[in-house]
């Protein structure tokens, strides 16, 4: 009967709220003891290679930020849905994790086309929604909006930045080869027209796509050593990307033209392979876990392998920076409103393992540094990992404020 007298109080406080002041406050999801945030991802098949490491890396932010008192006295929870990398899967569990368990914030996703339909519910029902790995660009480029941010880097900014390193590089006569869909054109796409612009006597010799999955890369590899050029850009994505390079080294190619593929030197690809990845790969990334050698990134390692006994990859630091900024958002904001933290977040700076990190105000980009290396041994690890490394600033490699709101319907 208490129980009952008290819920009856508190629905009478919400409908005078409403009715004096147009704003229910003791009803809201402010009013509630947590701060609740939803996660869609694929946490089904080779996806998880990255995707564990995103929500492992939120979750040790989490930890830190609840076991310091949490946010404005409130304490962080997360909810996750595997969306089995179906789009449609995806946005079902998005809907439901708002309509019915009334998250505050959505987070995710590998799968670019669920988070794109994520984005544009999001929009609608007016939910902060933080991208953590997909790679489009149409996220924050024509279909963004104030309700997304991206923390991870998309297609566009990838392309630009292997095109910076690639320009230096003494290559002229280039050969395009990926997976046939979008991923794999926008990298090449990208690169390419970055390229000629930085390079104008740059060729093309070839190209040659496949479809994803496709395991027999004989033909094709054929073809190119056919061609003899100079260096091939090599647009491939997740299990895709370990499969060529094996192929690469079976067939002799790798020791013959040297190539390209976006997180070539990251461990999520090198590790498995142990000792059997091809040297002299290039590739980008956002995250090492021994670069930079500085106290930050060596204290985010170690309490990450204190967590979880291994050490961080590609995604663990989106995770982890996206729920640092959700923290110190709403402590910004001084409030738990979600109009409030949006605009507490445009242009915030924090410190990050790698160096300071801001959310860019314009479209919601998190300005983060790339890397270029080349896949080489270390007596310090039983795998390669990347050396000759260059470090590309975000300011250098991302597109202008007006180029992105240009594209924006």
């Amino acid at each position: 009967m208490m129980k009952k007298r008290v819920l009856l109080s508190l629905s009478m406080v919400c409908i005078a709220g409403l009715f004096f002041f147009g704003l229910p406050t003791g009803c809201s999801p402010a009013a509630q003891n947590t701060i609740k945030v939803g996660i869609v991802d694929t946490y089904t098949g080779p996806a998880t290679t990255f995707t564990m490491d995103v929500q492992d890396g939120f979750k040790l932010a989490v930890n830190e930020i609840n076991a310091k008192g949490g946010v404005l006295g409130k304490k962080i929870e997360f909810a996750t849905r595997d969306e089995k990398f179906k789009p449609d899967i995806g946005l079902a569990m998005a809907k439901e994790l708002v309509l019915n368990e009334k998250v505050d914030i959505l987070m995710g996703t590998i799968n670019s086309a669920t988070a794109l339909a994520v984005s544009d519910f999001a929009k609608k029902e007016k939910i902060p929604f933080f991208v953590t790995f997909s790679k489009s660009e149409k996220i924050i480029g024509e279909k963004g909006h104030q309700y997304v941010f991206n923390m991870n880097e998309n297609t566009a900014m990838i392309g630009k930045a292997a095109a910076i390193s690639l320009a230096k590089k003494p290559y002229v006569k280039y050969w395009i080869a990926g997976d046939d869909y979008e991923y794999g054109h926008a990298i090449a796409e990208t690169l390419w027209n970055n390229l000629k612009k930085i390079k104008p006597q740059v060729q093309k010799a070839g190209e040659s796509w496949w479809k994803v999955g496709e395991s027999d890369f004989t033909p094709y590899i054929t073809q190119i050593l056919a061609a003899k050029p100079d260096f091939i850009i090599v647009a491939t994505g997740g299990s895709g990307m370990v499969n060529f390079q094996k192929a690469a080294k079976a067939t002799g190619l790798s020791q013959k033209i040297p190539f390209y593929q976006h997180t070539a030197i990251e461990l999520s690809v090198l590790k498995p392979q142990e000792m059997n990845a091809p040297e002299g790969v290039f590739g980008t990334a956002n995250y090492f876990f021994y670069y930079p050698d500085t106290p930050s990134n060596k204290a985010f390692v170690n309490e990450f392998k204190t967590a979880y006994n291994r050490e961080p990859r590609i995604g663990a630091l989106s995770g982890y920076m996206t729920a640092k900024f959700i923290a110190e958002g709403y402590k910004k904001a001084g409030k738990l409103d979600k109009e409030a933290l949006i605009k507490a977040l445009e242009n915030m700076s924090l410190e990050s393992p790698v160096g300071p990190m801001a959310i860019r105000g314009c479209d919601h980009q998190l300005e983060l540094p790339m890397y270029f290396g080349v896949t080489a041994k270390n007596p310090k690890y039983g795998y390669l990992v990347a050396g000759d490394i260059q470090v590309i600033q975000a300011k250098d490699y991302m597109p202008t404020c007006e180029e992105v709101l240009k594209v924006r319907k």
